[in-house]
């Protein structure tokens, strides 16, 4: 088997990314990620554009002579406690200039300090804003990874219950939808990237005080009927594998029109290295996806 030289220098760092996950303070994260994103100077042909979303902070992604009719809107991930980052930004660009449209990134409150269901009301607001705007909902797909694959998934089955339109569709990077335990991890497996106390801490601040078992909190509990087709990406490395094929089963076994990948080797997330031939055949797949769902493009 060979291995592409990028994979190979990407895999050696991933003990880096893990040990700061696990020691780095959260103020410092948080604060190096936000020195990131006020620096970050996206291609040429794609402008970004913050705006308020009726309270909402989100940003527009914008290529070049895209369209105005048709909205990605991306939920970022970060454990729910980390902001959009850099690498956020870069991926939706790519996605937004595949599919020749605008992209809205939302950036949701935060916990420990703002707890479910901070972040999920703030996703619905941006998505009922852009219902406002004159978008219709045949016009918008969603996309988001980890805890924004959470945020997605729970925002259609919110959406649905309160009888609003839905998105045509959504597309989930390594998405987290069991908050109940995460605790233990798969016996005899070790995640390149998301050790277990790191990731309990981040379903705890979420969850707070509230039932992990909500369906809002972990969309694994809920009812998957009606809700809009649905594409998952996950790695073979991680340990959120686990959640995405139960998201694929459930939401197959309700009726869902639902496709489940899993990229052999990869860890979370790796869509975050625009390098990586695995971030390109999948963001490519994502973007082909979502651009044909719906209303035609």
């Amino acid at each position: 088997m060979t291995v592409h030289p990028v994979e190979r220098r990407l895999r050696s760092a991933l003990p880096v990314t893990r040990f700061m996950q696990s020691y780095l303070p959260l103020p410092a994260a948080r604060w190096l990620i936000a020195q990131g994103v006020t620096r970050t100077h996206l291609a040429a042909d794609v402008n970004r554009e913050a705006v308020s979303a009726d309270g909402v902070g989100c940003e527009w992604i914008i290529p070049q002579n895209s369209r105005t009719d048709r909205v990605l809107l991306y939920l970022h991930g970060g454990g729910f406690v980390f902001g959009l980052t850099p690498l956020h930004l870069e991926l939706v660009a790519y996605l937004a200039q595949k599919m020749g449209i605008r992209g809205l990134m939302v950036d949701y409150r935060l916990a420990p300090d703002h707890p479910f269901p901070a972040a999920l009301d703030d996703c619905l607001t941006a998505y009922h804003w852009l219902l406002k705007q004159g978008i219709g909902a045949q016009n918008i797909v969603v996309a988001g990874d980890s805890a924004g694959g959470n945020l997605t998934l729970t925002t259609m089955m919110k959406l649905r219950d309160s009888g609003d339109p839905l998105p045509a569709a959504a597309a989930c990077l390594s998405p987290l939808a069991n908050c109940a335990d995460k605790r233990n991890p798969p016996e005899g497996f070790s995640d390149p990237v998301l050790p277990p106390k790191v990731l309990e801490f981040y379903t705890r601040s979420y969850a707070a005080h509230n039932d992990p078992r909500n369906p809002l909190i972990s969309p694994l509990f809920g009812d998957w009927q009606g809700l809009p087709p649905l594409l998952i990406h996950a790695g073979e490395k991680e340990v959120l594998r686990e959640d995405a094929l139960r998201v694929e089963a459930l939401a197959r076994s309700a009726g869902v029109d639902v496709r489940l990948e899993i990229y052999p080797r990869m860890w979370h997330v790796w869509q975050i290295h625009p390098a990586l031939p695995q971030t390109v055949q999948s963001l490519d797949d994502i973007a082909r996806f979502l651009a044909t769902s719906g209303s035609p493009v």
